[in-house]
């Protein structure tokens, strides 16, 4: 092939590969960016909305991979994930239940884009304040509560909070709870 072919081939792969490249996500920015630049600010926050749903529901997939496989002696039911926009503050999550043959279940829900997350965490980073809600226990690198119930609570990265909550006794929670991979979680 010629130099001069070459350079042709190249700059039309370069104009036909972003379309080849584009999502949902994408598409919908898209949209928006051009709602705005038309004037139609309704349009452009409709599209943008749209994307930012995605997002969170991308997150929330995200999020469903790092929910940990059944402990002994337990099953594990599919993971569910939701995503909720701005509504109700946001948030995008995934939870998975796991029962024993007693009859216990814990579930594990990993949440993220949520300004509750924020507020969360202010109490768990002052020991004082996250003392009066329960015992202080650690779960990889991050400090968590067990209240009274033994449910447990983590924010991860100021992001994330981790809840693990059921029927089950404490130690079966908190095992469920020292079973989420945290740093690959604050690493999101």
């Amino acid at each position: 092939m010629t130099p001069i072919r070459t350079i042709v081939a190249l700059v039309a792969f370069a104009v036909l590969a972003p379309p080849a490249l584009a999502d949902d996500i994408t598409d919908a920015m898209e949209q928006a960016r051009k709602a705005y630049q038309a004037g139609d600010l309704g349009g452009a926050k409709q599209s943008l909305d749209l994307a930012s749903q995605l997002i969170g529901q991308k997150n929330a997939e995200a999020f469903s991979t790092l929910l940990p496989n059944a402990l002994p002696g337990w099953k594990a039911e599919k993971p569910q994930t939701t995503a909720l926009g701005a509504a109700g503050f946001g948030a995008s999550t995934a939870s998975r239940t796991y029962n024993n043959a007693k009859g216990d279940h814990v579930e594990v829900q990993i949440s993220g884009d949520s300004a509750v997350v924020s507020q969360i965490a202010m109490f768990l980073n002052n020991p004082a304040m996250a003392g009066a809600m329960g015992k202080l226990v650690r779960v990889g690198n991050q400090r968590a509560i067990q209240d009274n119930d033994g449910n447990v609570k983590i924010v991860v990265g100021n992001k994330f909070l981790v809840s693990v909550e059921g029927s089950a006794d404490a130690a079966a929670k908190l095992a469920y709870a020292q079973a989420i991979d945290v740093a690959k979680l604050s690493k999101m």
